[in-house]
């Protein structure tokens, strides 16, 4: 911490009485290349985070629009509604959601490369192990996971879960594919990763961070009830310990990936085609 009547501390290529301009003005001289580099990687990844997605969807509709063959006096924007109807306008909303929600995964990375750090084994070295440890971690998870729904949901404990309510298109397989690539990444990187990073570097306890991780990933399943929270909450244990065993993040992001796909790709497949998979009344 500073003391008092310190001189604030400056960036590469700033001096102090740059750093000491109040708010809002100009520095005195142009900020270093290390600087300027980190400043525009910044505003580039806040930019996209917070208003990106709506730019780019801004710009979707309005296509879709000029291209309608009508005046656009004579259409209507809704705010809030289903996608739109037109297969080429909803695949590339539904990409556009893909593309976003990768986006708060890159934030993370950033902020600890800024600081000289990494997530342990978030590269592509060891394929064929991370592939591997992968796909058997899924195969166990996914059939405890379930069974643990289908106990919950006769139990009342469980929502009724539709993984995926998109037309039969010849999209429809490949995008859900993505879909469940990108939860992989985006939630392994932030819940597993970045977070017991970071927990790591406040001096929390293996157990504690494991538990803390696992019920933050439980927290946001909870719309599919009780039985969705405890079941995440579990898988969020175990890719803990195994994530602290291999020390690599890889292979869970690999599991979650293939988890996801088997629920998203098997449930359009086989819904209403077997009587043991819960479907809406």
């Amino acid at each position: 911490m500073d003391s008092v009547g310190s001189p604030p501390a400056t960036e590469p290529g700033e001096t102090a009485a740059d750093a000491a301009r109040p708010d809002g003005e100009a520095p005195a001289r142009r900020p270093g290349p290390g600087l300027r580099r980190r400043l525009h990687q910044e505003i580039a990844l806040v930019v996209a985070v917070a208003v990106g997605g709506s730019a780019v969807s801004a710009i979707i509709s309005l296509t879709a629009s000029l291209t309608a063959h009508r005046s656009l006096a004579s259409q209507t924007a809704v705010l809030v509604g289903p996608a739109s109807p037109r297969p080429l306008v909803d695949l590339a909303y539904q990409l556009l959601g893909v593309a976003t929600g990768l986006l708060p995964a890159l934030l993370p990375v950033f902020l600890l490369a800024r600081d000289g750090r990494r997530i342990p084994g978030l590269d592509l070295r060891r394929p064929g192990s991370d592939a591997c440890r992968g796909l058997g971690v899924a195969v166990v998870i996914g059939g405890a996971g379930l069974g643990l729904y289908l106990a919950a949901h006769a139990a009342g404990l469980a929502l009724t879960v539709v993984p995926e309510d998109l037309p039969p298109t010849w999209y429809r397989i490949p995008l859900l594919v993505l879909q469940a690539a990108q939860n992989g990444v985006l939630e392994e990187v932030v819940v597993l990763g970045y977070l017991l990073v970071r927990l790591a570097d406040l001096r929390w306890g293996t157990v504690r961070a494991a538990v803390a991780s696992a019920v933050v990933r439980g927290s946001y399943h909870l719309y599919q009830g009780f039985g969705a929270f405890v079941g995440n909450v579990i898988m969020g244990l175990i890719f803990a310990t195994l994530y602290r065993r291999w020390g690599r993040v890889m292979p869970l992001l690999v599991a979650h990936t293939l988890l996801d796909v088997g629920a998203f790709v098997g449930y359009a497949l086989v819904a209403g085609k077997v009587s043991w998979i819960p479907t809406p009344r």
